[in-house]
């Protein structure tokens, strides 16, 4: 069962609505069928390696990737990104506001605590 996850704050839908407004994004979204690295992406989506940057960036901050970290057989490790949503709604509430509804797919506890030190890590930058 997927669980909805519902934006209160009105930066919260600009900063999705900003994201999936970028053709440049939504080609990274569209992309990502499988976790891959920003040098990957820049390749799939014939974009400049500088530009993925800016739109991972916008992407991971509207919460609809996340980043992860894949160890390499040599010892060395790189960062991928992932999309994390299923499904985006805008629904005009009754009191004549917009929200946005993020659908995300359930996750295994492993996966929350991978999340949760995802965005620790983050917050600490």
């Amino acid at each position: 069962m997927a669980r909805d996850q519902s934006a209160e704050e009105p930066s919260e839908l600009l900063s999705v609505l900003d994201a999936l407004d970028d053709a440049d994004a939504r080609a990274i979204i569209r992309a990502l069928v499988e976790p891959m690295t920003a040098s990957e992406l820049s390749d799939e989506c014939d974009i400049p390696l500088s530009t993925t940057y800016r739109k991972l960036d916008l992407l991971t901050e509207a919460d609809l990737l996340v980043e992860g970290t894949e160890i390499r057989a040599d010892g060395h490790h790189t960062t991928t990104y992932e999309v994390t949503f299923d499904e985006v709604r805008i629904e005009l509430t009754d009191e004549r506001r917009l929200d946005v509804n993020v659908v995300r797919p359930e996750q295994a506890p492993d996966q929350q605590l991978a999340d949760i030190w995802s965005a620790v890590r983050r917050e600490t930058k």
